[in-house]
């Protein structure tokens, strides 16, 4: 190989003139090889004519092959171009032999220069192949070792693509159509799932390759659950649309998505419904820098309303979405005004002022605290935020004249069992009761409340965590062993929200259809196994990755709800379902919130649970008091009286 090795890096004009050498050489020993089978001896060379058609035709298939292209093809990308030039270029050359032999009178049978053709084409093209076989294998080392699932046209394009690569060596296709078994296509074997294990064992294949990028989520969860037990790394082409639109390329390769293991396919969203409250209107979004809000404002300038605006509190994050904004509406040719501003939802006046100096007609209100132990940990904040904030939000639209608000709500908000979700239901309470009061004005503000589930992605979601512990070599931690929730992706859940809010007549609350709960736990396993590790445990000891259990995080439950109640009604949106629930008039909203808010003041956590616990929301408390500043204060007052009675 070292011999081979000093061909290889020789320069490119080296290359040609050793491939002419080479061609002249089959030029004389075609003609050799062609004269010994028509006539059984070489006798002929005797004749000087002869040597004068040799050495006639050495110049003529040089020239001819020199004006195809040949001796600048690159060996190792060899194509069917190149064996195509070969043939044109031995046909020029047995022609040539026929005319010079007339032209010089040399005796060549009429058979010959046929005989000879054939000869040439073999040896010049075979020798070509056998060079790019011989260079595949030496650069063929170190290469991933890859089988691809899909041996129709896009897992076609991959093999393709991957031929040049530099990184991956593509073994055959594994293809459930039981027609393609065993044929070969492009070269490469076709093999059933069930040898699949056989052909990573033998092969060390350390990938797979989904590439069906047109199959819908539901097919693509049936796929991953037949390759999710073998001990190789799946990993999935782009979507098809993407690779049309050239928003990606066949070969860029990356995770399953996580939406693909839960295998729910998305409805296409409504246009009358996604437009309804948007096109041609002034619409804000509270949290707009947020996992949700930022989703809502993607998909907010697609609708084409007058203007957007972003408020929010963090000013990194209103940065982060007012430039990819900016970038989105230069790329599509949307005429957008996009107005950023910084600014808290406890602040009520700035709330009013923004909503009518810009003259708000919707409010997308996603700005909360949503993380179940920080605000167990920050109970005041999370009460003012949750549940002040809104009502606060909620006040302002009043004031300035907004035709509709939405609220982003949460299942957590069902039966909670920690403060977060208490606080979330507090604040569908309120715009219940500001819904009643809106709804006997003849143009009142219309208040309608979303509650869904988990969406994969967002900030608190649990999908980034594992994957970083699974690179990271594990282990990866999972609360509880039988906890389960339901996932949304972010984009689908933006959708429907939207498309909710535009069916609001005032004090609704929708609930969006989250599909089949997930055992996180499973969810944990099958992302080690799509990594192509082992699952650590009794069972395998010696597997790479473990799942421990840390246990349930204060006021977490091991299961979620969407509904207080059962009396749920559809709408015209198979995945929107409304439901009917007990709410407080306003009056009584309202002295709740006078003594919440003298509770907050006084930091009087006691009282801030007791009027928590005793209002409509079913709260049922499964921890202690969790506010870390509450319980120092508590410490250091035992301490003191500690202190005094020694």
């Amino acid at each position: 190989m070292v011999n081979l090795n000093s061909i290889w890096n020789l320069s490119r004009t080296y290359k040609r003139l050793v491939s002419m050498v080479v061609d002249i050489l089959f030029v004389v020993v075609s003609f050799y090889a062609a004269y010994w089978s028509r006539i059984g001896h070489v006798k002929i060379f005797e004749s000087y004519l002869i040597w004068y058609v040799v050495v006639g035709t050495l110049l003529v298939t040089v020239f001819a092959f020199m004006k195809l292209g040949l001796y600048r093809a690159v060996l190792r990308y060899l194509t069917f171009h190149a064996l195509a030039i070969v043939c044109v270029g031995s046909i020029v050359s047995s022609v040539s032999i026929a005319v010079l032999a007339f032209y010089f009178g040399a005796w060549v049978p009429r058979s010959v220069p046929i005989i000879y053709g054939a000869f040439l084409c073999l040896l010049c093209g075979g020798s070509r192949l056998m060079v790019r076989v011989l260079v595949a294998q030496a650069t063929d080392k170190g290469k991933k070792s890859v089988l691809i699932y899909g041996a129709g046209s896009a897992g076609r394009q991959l093999a393709l693509a991957l031929r040049s690569s530099e990184t991956h060596k593509v073994i055959g296709f594994i293809d459930e159509d039981k027609t393609l078994y065993n044929t070969i296509i492009m070269g490469l074997k076709v093999k059933g799932i069930s040898h699949a294990q056989s052909l990573i064992s033998k092969y060390s294949v350390s990938q797979i390759l989904l590439a069906v990028p047109s199959a819908s989520r539901a097919r693509r969860r049936e796929i991953l659950d037949s390759l999710v037990h073998l001990s190789a790394e799946v990993l999935t082409v782009p979507d098809m649309q993407d690779i049309v639109e050239g928003k990606a390329k066949i070969d860029e390769l990356k995770d399953v998505a996580i939406e693909d293991l839960l295998g729910r396919d998305s409805v296409a969203p409504k246009p009358p419904l996604m437009e309804a409250n948007i096109k041609g209107k002034v619409v804000m979004v509270t949290g707009a820098g947020g996992s949700i809000g930022s989703e809502l404002c993607r998909q907010i300038i697609r609708q084409k309303p007058k203007a957007l605006v972003l408020y929010e509190l963090s000013e990194f994050a209103l940065y982060q979405i007012d430039r990819e904004l900016s970038g989105l509406l230069e790329n599509e040719q949307i005429a957008v005004e996009v107005i950023p501003l910084l600014g808290s939802v406890q602040a009520v006046n700035r709330l009013a002022t923004v909503m009518k100096s810009f003259g708000v007609n919707t409010v997308y209100h996603a700005a909360a605290y949503k993380h179940v132990p920080l605000v167990e940990y920050n109970v005041v904040e999370g009460v003012r935020n949750n549940v002040f904030g809104t009502y606060y939000a909620a006040k302002a639209a009043i004031e300035a004249s907004v035709e509709s608000f939405v609220l982003i709500s949460t299942d957590k908000a069902v039966r909670p069992t920690n403060i977060m979700g208490t606080t979330k239901r507090m604040a569908e309470l309120g715009l219940q009761a500001l819904a009643e009061q809106e709804g006997n004005k003849e143009n009142g503000t219309r208040f309608c409340m979303v509650r869904f589930g988990n969406v994969l992605g967002s900030s608190g979601s649990v999908i980034p965590l594992f994957k970083k512990q699974i690179v990271c070599g594990g282990p990866v931690t999972v609360t509880h062993p039988d906890i389960i929730r339901y996932f949304m992706t972010i984009p689908e859940a933006a959708q429907l929200v939207i498309q909710a809010g535009a069916m609001g007549k005032g004090g609704d609350v929708f609930v969006l259809d989250m599909g089949e709960p997930v055992k996180i736990a499973d969810l944990a396993v099958n992302l080690i196994q799509l990594s192509g590790l082992e699952l650590k445990d009794e069972s395998n000891p010696y597997g790479d990755i473990e799942i421990k259990f840390s246990g349930l995080r204060p006021g977490e439950k091991l299961f979620e709800e969407l509904l207080i109640e059962d009396n749920v009604s559809l709408t015209e949106h198979p995945r929107i379902m409304a439901a009917n629930e007990r709410f407080l008039p306003i009056d009584e909203y309202g002295e709740l919130l006078n003594l919440l808010d003298s509770a907050c003041h006084n930091f009087e956590h006691e009282k801030i649970r007791k009027l928590l616990v005793e209002a409509p929301t079913d709260f049922s408390p499964t921890d202690g008091i969790g506010d870390l500043v509450w319980r120092k204060l508590h410490a250091l007052k035992d301490e003191a009286d500690d202190a005094v009675i020694h």
